[in-house]
């Protein structure tokens, strides 16, 4: 009889159910954005944003780290609950889930080969040229959309697409340009960067359509987020030389 009361109030005293963890999508495969750490751990930009958000939401928070193609369906399947993954605001993508409030501003511009004599975007819409981009990306849907003469390659990984570049089997990588940018530093005698912007994007939180609750709270933690300065603290930390130079080069920076 005792075990009985003890069972009783054991039941009683925990919560019939807990709050799930929040199940945030994102590929870890975009430095210093979203990567896995040497000790293995998902961090950088976007996993603190994502932890941020958890906080301010009172749940704990699990990355799952799914290629970029597959984000999106697996936002619409319910596997994940948001994705935060550099993830640019189209209105393909309108059509399948719902988007927060931007909380970035990203510039679409051209890795080139030094093998290449191309200055351009209105130069790399001609036969002849070969233009690589990552697959499911925005650099993916303008190169579609706009160059219609061009080869157009689309490659899985970002750093597929660096390798055509250097070895000069494409004339240039379309992708944004703090990242264009960073690639050219790393490889400056196999390659250059036309950083003018060629279309703008702008970043957000990717929301399974319907669910109108996390997407007002998601909404009203970017705003305050914003507010306190969390997005400033993070390019500080993660982005510091390429604020400078940006500004240096009187380009717009992403936060």
């Amino acid at each position: 009889m005792r075990r009985y009361w003890l069972l009783l109030l054991l039941l009683l005293t925990v919560p019939l159910s807990a709050t799930p963890p929040l199940r945030v999508g994102m590929e870890l495969n975009y430095p210093p954005f979203e990567m896995v750490c040497n000790d293995g751990s998902a961090c950088g930009i976007s996993v603190d944003i994502a932890k941020a958000l958890g906080k301010y939401l009172g749940r704990d928070v699990e990355i799952q780290n799914i290629s970029f193609v597959g984000l999106i369906p697996a936002l619409k399947t319910g596997k994940v609950d948001l994705v935060i993954s550099s993830l640019s605001i189209t209105d393909e993508r309108r059509c399948a889930i719902a988007f927060s409030e931007p909380y970035a501003t990203a510039q679409l511009a051209m890795l080139v080969s030094s093998k290449s004599t191309l200055q351009n975007i209105a130069e790399a819409d001609n036969a002849g040229r070969v233009i690589a981009v990552k697959s499911g990306t925005s650099g993916e849907l303008y190169a579609r959309n706009h160059l219609k003469r061009a080869t157009v390659r689309v490659f899985d990984q970002e750093a597929t697409c660096v390798l055509e570049v250097i070895q000069g089997k494409a004339d240039a990588f379309l992708y944004d340009q703090l990242s264009v940018y960073t690639q050219s530093k790393r490889h400056p005698t196999t390659t250059r960067a036309l950083l003018t912007p060629i279309s703008t994007e702008h970043w957000s939180i990717g929301i399974r359509k319907g669910n109108t609750a996390l997407l007002d709270s998601v909404n009203a933690f970017i705003e305050e987020f914003k507010a306190e300065g969390g997005f400033q603290h993070l390019a500080d930390q993660y982005l510091s030389e390429q604020q400078k130079a940006f500004k240096k080069l009187g380009l717009h920076f992403i936060f």
